[in-house]
């Protein structure tokens, strides 16, 4: 399935809107990225199996780890992460931890009883090969939990961008990194080889008095465009005020604050098992839903005949 996600697509400045999350979160008490954290976390609570041994992948500052104390019967949490800064950081709870390339995990086939990853995933070159390595290093009927950026993040400052440098310069360079959306991670799970997946997402709204201040936050966090393959020309004060025109006529409300959405996409799967549940297939049902509920049913129209 065609993925967004290519080798050495996203360069090694990282997670560029962490800040733009972290205003977002200023509202809820909780500080980034503990938000989605608890979310991801939560789903625990609905699965009555344990995990003695499990794997935080891009653990952050070791919020995962807080989040899940007492959950799921996690005996030994291994806490991993690209960045050797935020591994020391996270390795202040105690608990095993390494710095480590998502692409290349230095872990045996079937090392861990789950494997959760929050607000990692996006940033992965090569996306498919990466959950390809998780699924490997899963044990049987092993639990996947994520929680990535999905494509509508941020799509009206990429839209803005976009028709701000064609109308200034005559052609676009990539300004805001590429994400998977809504519809293609289900199919990057089942060409990983993991078996049931669930796919659902959230979207949340932040509102900005002006896109330079959308900018600004992204400086703020010392990082620049995280994408190889662009033009190198900065946003300079012509293009600004363009994009700030087309973003405020898209996308301002009635206050003439501009909107920029993130959609958070929440990933469930299992490595495949023998006895695990299995989809039925398609016609082989003994009853008709109608029966089950006690509904009438109606016909959709007559089946297509093949010519």
């Amino acid at each position: 399935m065609p993925t967004p996600f290519g080798p050495q697509l996203i360069g090694e400045t990282e997670k560029t809107l962490g800040a733009l999350l972290r205003r977002f979160l200023e509202g809820t008490g909780l500080s980034e990225p503990q938000w989605v954290t608890l979310r991801l976390a939560d789903r625990l609570d609905d699965i009555t199996r344990k995990f003695p041994r499990a794997l935080d992948l891009g653990c952050h500052g070791g919020e995962i780890a807080a989040a899940l104390h007492g959950r799921g019967g996690i005996e030994t949490l291994v806490q991993c992460d690209l960045s050797t800064a935020m591994a020391r950081r996270a390795a202040r709870n105690g608990r095993p931890t390494l710095a480590a390339d998502e692409e290349l995990l230095p872990f045996a086939p079937e090392s861990f009883d789950l494997v959760i990853s929050n607000l990692s995933l996006h940033w992965v070159n090569d996306l498919p090969g990466c959950l390809l390595q998780v699924r490997q290093c899963l044990k049987p009927d092993g639990l996947l939990l994520a929680a990535m950026l999905g494509g509508e993040t941020l799509h009206e400052l990429r839209q803005s961008l976009i028709e701000a440098e064609l109308a200034e310069a005559g052609g676009v360079s990539p300004r805001v990194s590429p994400f998977a959306d809504l519809r293609d991670a289900g199919g990057l799970l089942q060409r990983a080889g993991f078996a049931l997946p669930v796919i659902d997402g959230d979207r949340m709204t932040v509102s900005y008095p002006d896109i330079l201040k959308v900018m600004q936050d992204l400086r703020g966090m010392g990082e620049g465009n995280a994408v190889r393959a662009h033009a190198g020309r900065s946003i300079h004060r012509a293009l600004a005020a363009r994009a700030d025109e087309f973003y405020r006529r898209r996308f301002g409300d009635a206050e003439g604050r501009l909107a920029a959405t993130f959609q958070v996409i929440y990933l469930t799967a299992w490595a495949p098992a023998a006895g695990q549940q299995r989809a039925l297939a398609p016609g082989s049902a003994r009853a008709r839903p109608a029966e089950a509920l006690g509904a009438v049913e109606f016909s959709a129209g007559d089946k297509a005949r093949p010519r």
